[in-house]
């Protein structure tokens, strides 16, 4: 009887002998989030629209949602997805301050669009 050799396995590869995939040569990591900003197209946000109070924050969404033809889905969606994502995009670098804001843009926004409040 022949004993069974025992292959350390590289973490994360269940396969036996399977090489990871290359590494990109740049760097940085790939930012999609700060790509999708740029080159996306979807809705066009005028400037510094994110520095403004909750509600010119809020209004100023909502026009840019009825405006767009590129949306593809309601100006409310649409427009409720573009804070969120924002949102997202800043993460933990967004300050209590800036989230808190956010938060009442979105509630300013389904006030505008006669939505329930999520507020409790």
């Amino acid at each position: 009887m022949v004993a069974k050799t025992t292959r350390s396995k590289t973490p994360g590869h269940n396969t036996p002998g399977r090489k990871p995939a290359p590494r990109s040569p740049t760097k940085t990591p790939h930012r999609w989030s700060q790509e999708v900003t740029q080159h996306s197209d979807a809705m066009t946000l005028e400037d510094k629209v994110f520095t403004k109070s909750p509600k010119e924050l809020a209004r100023s969404v909502k026009r840019s949602a009825e405006k767009s033809h590129r949306r593809k889905t309601t100006p409310f969606q649409a427009a409720m997805s573009m804070l969120t994502f924002y949102g997202n995009r800043a993460g933990t670098n967004l300050p209590a301050e800036r989230k808190r804001a956010l938060m009442e843009a979105k509630e300013e926004l389904r006030k505008l669009y006669h939505r329930p409040s999520k507020a409790t």
